[in-house]
């Protein structure tokens, strides 16, 4: 599995963040703001944990998104490294 991250930078919307983590992952508004403001104050923020073509095409939406909206917002696609895999 593969999480996908989003970055800071002094350029992208808080707006667009929330709202393209309620379109490209399905999060709540209160959850998206929440996590908007962890991506904003600690530099990064999971955004969730997919398989590796889910991972990368969903940050490739969000980044061809962003920059649509001439916004430098950068994701990146990292293996989880939890160790959750499932057992069943």
């Amino acid at each position: 599995m593969y999480r996908v991250i989003f970055h800071n930078d002094d350029y992208t919307t808080r707006d667009f963040v929330v709202l393209a983590l309620m379109r490209y992952f399905h999060k709540g508004h209160a959850e998206a703001t929440t996590l908007m403001l962890q991506i904003h104050t600690k530099g990064m923020g999971v955004a969730g944990v997919f398989p590796h073509d889910i991972a990368t095409t969903k940050k490739a939406q969000v980044e061809a998104e962003a920059r649509k909206q001439q916004m430098p917002l950068r994701l990146t696609v990292e293996p989880d490294d939890d160790g959750q895999e499932d057992d069943a």
